[in-house]
């Protein structure tokens, strides 16, 4: 995971979360506007729907929605336009390799401030079966339980 000293949370996807095995992370820069930094800063954007896929050897965000800022008018874009992710060659030849091959699939997990800079963090993701998600929820639920009952206990 990215190094979390001087980081902004701007959003957080909990559904990849849900929906995907997450193994590996990659901290990728993106190619921003100037209203959109601006609309991030106050802390407008969703990548609920949002998807990575790697075309011609660079590597794009889609659906991630950043909403027009407020003062922009004309310089504002679409706020559903693919965006160009950051990273080293190697790190794209090498999720690449791991897309095609095993059946993985690359999801943004969160976007963030690092410093000034406008962060993504996107994960080497495989789908995950119904009876996954229930075990997780049900594993979670246990956990929650566990903790109330230590609390609980050493309140006496």
């Amino acid at each position: 995971m990215a190094d979390t000293s001087h980081v902004h949370l701007i959003a957080n996807n909990k559904k990849a979360r849900h929906e995907y095995f997450l193994d590996e992370f990659y901290e990728a820069g993106i190619e921003l506007a100037g209203t959109e930094v601006k609309s991030l800063r106050m802390g407008k954007c969703s990548i609920k729907e949002a998807w990575v896929r790697i075309q011609n050897g660079e590597v794009f965000l889609y659906q991630m929605h950043i909403s027009p800022y407020e003062k922009g008018n004309l310089f504002n874009r679409d706020p559903l336009r693919p965006r160009k992710l950051l990273l080293h060659k190697a790190q794209i030849r090498k999720l690449e390799q791991q897309i095609k091959t095993k059946g993985y699939t690359i999801v943004p997990v969160r976007v963030y401030f690092k410093k000034s800079l406008a962060k993504v963090e996107i994960a080497l993701a495989r789908g995950k079966k119904l009876y996954d998600k229930r075990h997780d929820l049900a594993q979670r639920q246990s956990d929650r339980e566990m903790q109330r009952a230590l609390k609980e206990r050493s309140r006496y």
